[in-house]
């Protein structure tokens, strides 16, 4: 099994990049994390609706081989971190590579989100993508950390 982030968006800050390379460098072997780049569509004159549409058919390509999509959104489960791990779990005993998809500037495409197998959001609080992006790392490796049998802090 394999996890992706699929973020829609131009190369993050170095801070961000080490970041959530130091997570992925820490994921088990056997649950390797792999962060792909979705280019945004260039603004130009074109209507909100276009630029998700235009991001929507970069995001498909780039899910073709996944077996799970998960989108962050607003909108989604608030999870606690043990949720989280419950959750990846689940995922892991059914299988099949996921893929967690960051959307843009402008979010994501309605459509593409009603296919998703699940919807979650990082925080109530309204954050930049890029720190978006690493705190899933984090996340992600905490609660493989937790499925794997590792103490958690706040359990007790």
């Amino acid at each position: 099994m394999k996890f992706a982030i699929l973020a829609v968006g131009h190369k993050p800050p170095a801070w961000v990049a080490q970041g959530c390379a130091e997570y992925v460098k820490r994921m088990p072997r056997e649950l390797p994390v792999s962060i792909v780049e979705v280019k945004p569509e260039s603004r130009g004159a074109k209507s909100r609706e276009q630029l998700l549409a235009a991001e929507k058919s970069r995001l498909m390509t780039a899910l073709q081989g996944y077996d799970r999509m998960i989108v962050l959104d607003e909108r989604g489960s608030d999870l606690a971190t043990r949720e989280l791990a419950d959750r990846l779990a689940g995922w892991m005993r059914v299988g099949g590579d996921t893929a967690f998809v960051i959307g843009g500037a402008d979010g994501l495409d309605e459509s593409l989100k009603m296919r998703a197998d699940d919807a979650i959001r990082l925080s109530s609080l309204t954050l930049p993508h890029a720190l978006a992006r690493l705190l899933l790392c984090e996340q992600l490796y905490r609660a493989i950390s937790i499925v794997r049998g590792h103490p958690y802090h706040r359990e007790g």
